[in-house]
């Protein structure tokens, strides 16, 4: 095996790991906005059971557990569906194009959970850590 092909497959389960941590902090953040208030929003935080509010659960509870890779695969599907949901409901009637409908974030977001989901966590979240698979 060559030496960049080696240093690679080295840094790859780490890279997921790094990128699935800054992920997961992101869509957490979300969450504590629209359920807990912080950081401040101009807009209220959503009645209770509503959609908004189950998204905000959602980000709220699925984003720690993939900040923390624990759960990594079953979180991070259900958040890219809820992230596909989000934008077919919310933005795509606004206009087709997400550069013009605001949408960018939820398409990103579905489609980097959706990886997540089919990759896991990474060498450096608590499924690898609980499994004993390190190279994860």
């Amino acid at each position: 095996m060559s030496g960049s092909l080696a240093l690679r497959n080295e840094w790859a389960p780490r890279i997921l790991s790094i990128v699935r941590i800054a992920i997961g902090l992101l869509f957490l953040e979300h969450g504590t906005q629209k359920l807990l208030g912080f950081p401040p929003s101009a807009s209220p935080g959503p009645a209770m059971f509503t959609l908004m509010w189950f998204a905000g659960l959602i980000e709220l509870v699925g984003g720690a557990l993939v900040t923390l890779g624990l759960f990594t695969r079953a979180a991070a599907f259900v958040m890219s569906g809820e992230m596909a949901f989000a934008f077919f409901i919310a933005h795509f009637p606004q206009n087709f194009f997400p550069v013009n409908n605001r949408g960018d974030a939820a398409v990103l977001y579905c489609f980097i959970f959706l990886y997540f989901a089919v990759a896991g966590g990474g060498c450096w979240s608590l499924d690898a850590a609980l499994s004993g698979d390190r190279r994860r």
